[in-house]
């Protein structure tokens, strides 16, 4: 079995081979060729061949390489370790020195190769998975080897083949629309009218007329027009006085205000704009608050404002990726890092500060093909760290940024010649400010303006549509990940009043007046169903009452919900033009959110006393720590340490989120907010029990056994089935503490097309127990137990056989 260097094809390092074979100074790693087996006392796949451009040098034995990669970090899990590394022309030599290492089977096998000074022969302690592992040089510089040729992929398993071919994924099916709700409670003018010319009728009957012009008729009317007014106000009072009949916007939110429930008013969305910028303007400002727009000849634009300043760099517009000599590099997805072709007192990058990767050129070198979704925000951890080139002696850069900014999909930086040189597939866009929907509307006076002489001052603003928004620190979101700048809360949102101000005071909105001293400067705005925000002031005990004839100015936003959700390439001018600066948003805006609407409202607030905001007994910490995001399950108990109590979490991570440890700590400090005084706390993951199960599967007459193996293993996949249903043993079905139960694994083989029936083997081939575990009778009692904060797992992949397996030994008729 072979097995070369996997990852980008092998004529991508061509230049590369090419420019350290002209230089002669440095080794490279050539190829690798797993050996199968050519001497018979070492099992196969434990023997890697290794082609080196120049004689191995003096000196490289076993520490100087090793095999890292695989789905297994951890060595200590995957102890795949170097025995013994020499060159082939050494194997005569170290066989005499050291026969119990380097038998005569080797010398015989290895030793006439063609080039052996040229070979390096590495024995492993073990063959790996079927995952891709690297051969690394570990000091490259010593042992004097290129920095990008010393490392090869490789597969020990490239030459195993699958059983089963891919399904294509089921379509998906378009959920029906909801009807329209409908209101038949209405009293209108038209009835009241019916009503009394049918009571006139009856009082007088003599009187027939039906006449619009008529006197009687005219009054008649005229009493309609008052009875519906009047009833609509009597229906009004009446239905606003309850949570359940109420109407009016402002109404329900006060009645969920009781009940403790905030009923929010939607939030702005935001984008990342990317500046280019020319040579003459290098160095430009611009500040918060500066506006950039849609521009569109039919529609209003849609405006966004900057949160925070930017300096304009011209060497930060396109900066490009340095690939080694690489023609055909690829970033990979879940990447971290990356070195650019630039200096770093060029770029004036420091930490905090965000790029945005973008492919510009498509697989034809066009820029017209480039995928618009392969762009990504990603926000450094650190400054960036000057490198070089030691081959070319190029200076260069490299930058890491958040675990939590990894790429998403894998970045192409193919090279492209052009007639100066060549230009890459990708570029790293570095003039990145965060903007946010809304335009600036101000000062302006209220409507009214001046307070009256009564007690009664309710003024509005001029402009509705006044904008929501999550308040943005830019120090503090500067230390986070730049895939939590977009995603705002409209829970946390406040409206956008920049100030509102009487001839001596700026007074400040606020949720709500109930503990506001009489001497506050505050006031409450209530959106209502026609989008006007009307300010409410206190009345001189909750809040400060306004001196009549004060004058009150405005300055406010507007804008904001949905309608802030532009497409990419959308908001391409600047409100003020700065020379030399051009703007755009390579990706479409996201986070705005129309306003909650009433009916939802009134649904919600009646069980918003029923969220837990404490945590007392193991079922309360199990609650609030499935509320989270990344927590798919969650159980708790009570540990007596000695001293004081431990509330013990135990979490089960939800698909695709590895609960690493700051993820661990950020949700210890979460249930921190609810715990109990008196007693400590500890977060960890759920323990997963891996499981062996073997069943014997009696294939039924005229089905193929290959057939009923592929759909027993879709039936128990621990991910999702062909249909897009989950597997036997997908996360979503497991639950801590919750046994395997063997009767419901054998209904569930039975169901599959093709088996005839399942059973135990005569010869005790059949398993149904713990992995790596001796059975503890789990196939006579029917269950394999589980403890409170164990949960099955059984993922069925052949390199993480330690996660659990499930195997069908078939038998035909």
């Amino acid at each position: 079995m072979t097995a070369t260097g996997l990852g980008p094809p092998l004529d991508s390092r061509r230049l590369r081979l090419a420019a350290v074979h002209a230089d002669g100074r440095f080794n490279a790693l050539v190829g690798l060729e797993v050996d199968d087996g050519g001497t018979p006392s070492v099992p196969p796949a434990r023997t890697l061949l290794v082609s080196c451009e120049r004689p191995v040098p003096a000196g490289l034995s076993a520490g100087a390489v090793a095999v890292l990669g695989g789905v297994r970090v951890d060595p200590a899990l995957n102890p795949v370790r170097v025995l013994w590394a020499l060159p082939a022309s050494e194997l005569v030599a170290a066989h005499r020195s050291r026969p119990e290492e380097v038998s005569a089977a080797d010398v015989e096998a290895f030793a006439g190769r063609p080039g052996p000074d040229r070979l390096l022969v590495v024995r492993t302690s073990s063959a790996g998975d079927f995952s891709t592992y690297r051969l690394t040089v570990t000091d490259p510089e010593r042992y004097g080897f290129d920095p990008a040729l010393s490392q090869l992929p490789f597969s020990f398993k490239v030459d195993c083949p699958a059983e089963f071919d891919p399904r294509p994924p089921a379509p998906v099916v378009p959920a029906g629309a909801a009807p329209p709700p409908g209101d038949y409670l209405d009293r209108d003018y038209g009835g009241l009218r019916r009503l009394l010319l049918d009571r006139v009728s009856l009082l007088l009957p003599g009187w027939s007329d039906r006449n619009p012009a008529d006197l009687g008729v005219t009054l008649l009317e005229l009493f309609a027009v008052v009875g519906d007014q009047l009833a609509y106000a009597q229906d009004a009072v009446a239905t606003e006085a309850y949570l359940g009949t109420a109407r009016r916007r402002v109404s329900v939110r006060r009645h969920a205000r009781l009940l403790d429930y905030r009923m929010h008013d939607g939030t702005a969305a935001r984008a990342w704009l990317t500046l280019s910028v020319t040579p003459a303007a290098d160095g430009v400002v611009l500040p918060a608050g500066a506006e950039v727009r849609t521009e569109s000849d039919d529609t209003p634009p849609v405006v966004f404002r900057t949160l925070h300043p930017a300096t304009a760099r011209f060497a930060r517009t396109a900066v490009e990726f340095y690939t080694w000599g690489d023609e055909r590099a690829v970033l990979a997805a879940g990447s971290t890092g990356a070195t650019f072709s630039a200096s770093a007192a060029a770029l004036d990058l420091v930490a905090g500060d965000v790029l945005l990767l973008e492919e510009v050129l498509g697989p034809d070198g066009r820029p017209g093909t480039a995928d618009p979704t392969r762009r990504h925000p990603v926000r450094l951890v650190a400054d960036p760290e000057p490198v070089s080139d030691p081959l070319t002696g190029a200076g260069l850069v490299g930058v890491r940024w958040h675990q939590r900014d990894a790429t998403p999909f894998p970045l192409r930086l193919w090279q492209y010649p052009t007639a100066t040189g060549t230009t890459g597939a990708a570029v790293a866009r570095g003039n990145v400010v965060l903007a946010e929907h809304g335009s600036l509307v101000g000062p302006e006076p209220l409507v009214p303006g001046t307070v009256p002489g009564d007690d009664r001052f309710r003024p509005r603003l001029s402009r509705i549509g006044l904008t929501y928004a999550v308040g943005y620190d830019h120090r503090a979101a500067s230390g986070r990940p730049a895939a939590e700048a977009l995603g705002t809360d409209p829970a946390d949102a406040a409206p956008a009043l920049v100030e509102v101000h009487d001839d001596a005071t700026t007074w400040t909105a606020v949720a709500d007046l109930l503990a506001a001293s009489r001497f506050a400067a505050d006031f409450v705005v209530e959106t209502d169903d026609e989008g006007y925000s009307r300010l409410r002031f206190g009345d001189g005990r909750n809040g400060r009452r306004p001196a009549a004839g004060t004058r009150f100015t405005a300055t406010y936003r507007v804008g904001g919900g949905s309608l802030g959700n532009v497409g990419r390439e959308s908001l391409i001018r600047l409100a003020e033009p700065v020379p030399g600066v051009a703007v755009r948003n390579p990706l479409p805006a996201l986070g705005g959110i129309d306003p909650e609407p009433v009916e939802q409202a009134r649904q919600r607030a009646p069980e918003a006393f029923r969220v837990i905001e404490r945590a007392v007994t193991d079922d309360d910490y199990a609650a609030l720590a499935a509320r989270r995001p990344e927590v798919h399950e969650a159980v708790a108990f009570r540990r007596w340490t000695g001293a004081w109590s431990t509330e013990v979490v135990a979490v089960q991570p939800a698909d695709g989120v590895p609960m690493t440890g700051d993820r661990l700590a950020e949700l210890a400090d979460y249930l921190d907010g609810y715990r109990m005084a008196g007693g400590d706390l500890q977060v960890g993951v759920a323990v997963g029990v891996s499981l062996d199960i073997v069943l014997t599967v009696h294939v039924s007459p005229g089905r193929l056994a290959a057939d009923v193996r592929r759909d027993l293993a879709d039936r128990f996949t621990a991910g999702l089935r062909a249909d897009g249903a989950p597997g036997f043993f997908h996360p979503s079905r497991l639950a801590f503490g919750a046994p395997v139960y063997l009767s419901q694994v054998l209904a569930t083989a039975m169901s599959v097309v093709g088996v005839a029936w399942v059973g135990d083997r005569a010869d005790g081939a059949s398993r149904f127990q713990r992995w790596g575990c001796p059975p503890a009778g789990e196939w006579a009692a029917g269950r394999i137990p589980m403890g409170p904060r164990e949960i099955a797992r059984c993922l069925s992949d052949p390199s993480l056989p330690e996660h659990g397996r499930i195997d069908f030994r078939t038998e035909e008729p």
